[in-house]
């Protein structure tokens, strides 16, 4: 059997630029075995509103070709069952949303203020895959009115672009980056599908959820990966994002962030579907603080280890120490005085995956060190989320997604303030009316605990039901 086909090395790109780049020339080389001639094989990578999938096992179509694991791939795991896939299209359409909220704008004295809201957004996608490329470009604008509240009338956007290149039959070069302008965390498309179970061990916080506030939120990623035996593989990534208020007093005790990191691996496969590997990673993690920033770096050594029971089943571990340095300026009255620590501290994972013909579920768990999605530094982030779908019928199909995330700031555990926790859970049902229209129904319920943060501690909980109406249509491309 000739070593044809290519593996994959992940990069990150920080939002709309490339980190970095690595030029590699190798020699290509083959090995044979006593078995039949192999085909090309398909594409093994599907998208999910524009979001895209795991890389499944597939020892019927390759055992050559090894597979990131999840770990290290800095993806997502998919949220669509197999009927549900579709690649090389070319979507169009417009999704409205009318949905009814119990905290609109937060607590005004002590008291949650309710209001309707109408949505309109349009929708373009464009999806293609060749024998060594795949990519999607998204982008959805999104305007919003409010019924009790008209001065909070907004434009959103959401865009997003993923691209995947077989530089050679063993390297393979990643990136992607997304970018969300919004004045609420709901205002963007299929919210209440939205998945985002990741079993990596670098994750972006987003966690903090506020009321209506303006918000953007920029993450990017690139990755390049060189399978250089039968069974072995390195890598490289690098990851950027950006979290910024443009209006601070709608939010007051939250602040812009960003991070930057990097991380190398090595990976081998032991067995056709096996997986035993290492990883260094990096983080530089800053707050913007009034007068001095509030920076944290870390530095991880992780075992992974992943097994792919399944062609679409797939079951991951990571564990090893994590190395802080954080130094955070004076906060009188709380902090008179600079903050300087450095500690060790555990991190660990675990995560699976599993895409059926007519449901998907993915459940992950991590314990890092993360940004702080807003707080006053970087954080110890317990997070635990949860996607399941089922395609109840041909036209009719339902969901449920949850999520757990305790943010414990480093250095303030005296105080106690600046700690908290976020639990969060949608489910919805759609339903296909046509080749073009469907309709989703869904209730979303927010609770969070941060006590310094007063536009959240005053009216902790949110409810919300929505209903949306989408008009869409998909236009083959190559055929």
């Amino acid at each position: 059997m000739r070593f044809s086909d290519s593996i994959r090395l992940r990069v990150t790109v920080p939002p709309l630029a490339v980190v970095f780049s690595i030029i590699l020339t190798m020699p290509l080389w083959s090995q044979t075995e006593n078995t039949t001639p192999q085909q090309p094989v398909p594409p093994l990578v599907g998208m999910d509103n524009g979001t895209p999938i795991a890389d499944g096992y597939a020892p019927e179509t390759d055992n050559t070709r090894m597979l990131v694991p999840p770990p290290v791939s800095g993806r997502t795991y998919t949220v669509l069952p197999l009927s549900q896939e579709r690649s090389n299209y070319l979507r169009y359409g417009v999704s409205f949303t009318g949905a009814y909220s119990d905290n609109a704008l937060g607590g005004a004295n002590g008291h949650p203020i309710s209001d309707v809201s109408y949505s309109a957004a349009p929708i373009l996608e464009l999806d293609e895959t060749t024998s060594r490329m795949e990519w999607v470009a998204r982008y959805a604008p999104g305007f919003t009115f409010y019924q009790r509240t008209s001065e909070l009338n907004a434009a959103d956007h959401n865009a997003l672009i993923d691209f995947r290149y077989r530089l050679s039959p063993h390297v393979s070069f990643d990136a992607q980056d997304t970018f969300q302008k919004s004045s609420s965390v709901f205002n963007q498309p299929n919210y209440g599908s939205s998945g985002g179970v990741s079993g990596g061990a670098q994750q972006a916080n987003f966690s903090v959820i506020t009321p209506i506030a303006d918000r953007l939120s920029n993450s990017g990623n690139v990755s390049l990966t060189y399978q250089f035996a039968l069974n072995s593989m390195i890598g490289g990534n690098g990851t950027v994002s950006n979290l910024h208020y443009p209006n601070p007093e709608q939010v007051p005790g939250l602040y812009d962030s960003s991070s930057q990191g990097g991380s190398a691996f090595y990976s081998h496969r032991f067995s056709k579907s096996h997986y035993l590997g290492a990883t260094y990673q990096y983080q530089r993690l800053v707050t913007s603080l009034p007068g001095a920033p509030n920076e944290t770096q870390t530095h991880a050594v992780l075992v992974f280890y992943t097994v792919y029971p399944t062609t679409r089943f797939s079951i991951s571990l990571f564990g090893g120490p994590q190395h802080s340095d954080t130094v955070q300026p004076a906060l009188p009255p709380l902090e008179p005085q600079p903050f300087e620590s450095q500690e060790w501290t555990p991190a660990a994972g675990a995560s699976l995956s599993w895409q059926g013909r007519l449901n998907s579920l993915a459940v992950s768990y991590s314990h890092i060190i993360s940004g702080g999605g807003g707080l006053i530094g970087a954080v110890r982030m317990d997070n635990a989320t949860a996607s399941f779908r089922q395609q109840i019928s041909r036209h009719f199909s339902a969901s449920v997604d949850g999520a757990y995330v305790q943010n414990n700031v480093i250095g303030s555990e005296s105080f106690g303030l600046y700690s908290g926790h976020t639990v969060s859970g949608t489910a919805s049902l759609q339903r296909e009316l046509g080749q073009h229209f469907a309709v989703q129904l869904g209730y979303t319920r927010i609770h969070q605990t941060y006590s310094n943060i007063a536009v959240i501690a005053l009216a902790p909980d949110t409810n919300r039901e929505f209903v949306s109406f989408t008009y869409q249509f998909s236009r083959p491309l190559g055929r």
